[in-house]
């Protein structure tokens, strides 16, 4: 079998197509979540790889009408690509446009309320620096696959770290109290997380095990108690209890980033403020650090920056009171 130093040196425009489709298919073992990711179609990805077999000589992959899996050829060849996809990612960008701008669909998954409020705001500045990126954002309160689905990045947490999927931290996640001041005049704010069940609770369901969620808060000391609410009204989705808290229903526990801009203007209120709970990082996610195209890294990138810029990791600390 030819070296891969070989194969990439002799490489055209095609040859590079086509070892990015063998290591997609490696990566997710199917050509129709290879094509996802590539914006192809499964025929085009097996033609690809059959093309770079026909090409080195050697067969990479057993197919089967359910599985497919790599020869051992095909793991050496895979674990010999490991070092250059750097290398090789850049020259597949590199010529995919004029100039070798970034460029093509931007396929993201984040949670509607966050990415609506914090994302969105951000948009029309990517597109300004990347013209010749596409997006299509997806706003949905779930845990997608990455490769499976063909997303080339998602924002949110508490994802599950598959084989392939790397995760970049962003920003603490941290549900506090709040309340409208219209809901807390003529009322006894609450001096500790057990007393929030003496008010009206805006409770929240969650959509991906059908429970009520309950939270433990936690003081900078280290103290720990449990914030059970009354389940006065219940919802499924955080933009719908910042409304609710809005119109003086009640408290509801929400995470920070959900309530940040009413909270600094002063139209909800944190209730027992140096207590918070830690849901863990907002983070970035995204298949590969190795194989990562121009436009997923440059998203990468600009969003990272812009919580740089914007301190939000800071505002979104709840431990901060």
């Amino acid at each position: 079998m030819p070296s891969l130093q070989a194969v990439v040196e002799n490489a055209d425009v095609e040859t590079l197509a086509n070892l990015e489709s063998f290591v997609r298919s490696a990566e997710s073992g199917s050509f129709s979540a290879a094509a996802r990711r590539l914006a192809l179609t499964p025929a085009a990805v097996s033609r690809n790889v059959a093309m770079l077999e026909r090409n080195i000589g050697v067969r990479l992959f057993h197919r089967s009408t359910r599985k497919l899996t790599l020869t051992e050829a095909g793991e050496r060849f895979l674990q010999a690509i490991g070092g250059n996809l750097e290398a090789l990612q850049a020259a597949i960008a590199g010529i995919s446009t004029d100039g070798g701008e970034p460029a093509g669909i931007l396929k993201v998954s984040m949670a509607p309320t966050f990415g609506i409020t914090h994302l969105m705001p951000l948009l029309p500045g990517f597109l300004l620096r990347y013209p010749g990126i596409r997006p299509e954002w997806h706003f949905e309160n779930r845990q997608v696959d990455l490769v499976a689905e063909g997303y080339d990045a998602a924002i949110g947490g508490g994802f599950d770290l598959t084989p392939g999927v790397v995760s970049r931290a962003l920003a603490p996640a941290h549900i506090v109290a709040v309340a409208s001041r219209a809901y807390m005049t003529g009322r006894t704010p609450p001096v500790d997380p057990t007393e929030l069940a003496a008010l009206d609770g805006i409770a929240m369901r969650s959509l991906r095990t059908g429970r009520i969620r309950q939270w433990v808060m936690r003081d900078a000391a280290g103290a720990e108690m449990a914030a059970v609410l009354r389940e006065t009204i219940v919802v499924n989705e955080p933009a719908a209890m910042r409304e609710a808290a809005l119109l003086g229903l009640g408290v509801a526990l929400i995470a920070v980033p959900d309530v940040l801009r009413e909270l600094e203007r002063g139209d909800l209120v944190r209730l027992v403020p140096r207590w918070y709970s830690d849901a863990g990082s907002i983070s970035l996610y995204y298949a590969s650090r190795t194989l990562l195209p121009a436009k997923t890294r440059t998203f990468i990138d600009f969003v990272a920056d812009a919580f740089k810029r914007e301190r939000l990791a800071e505002r979104f600390a709840g431990s901060l009171g």
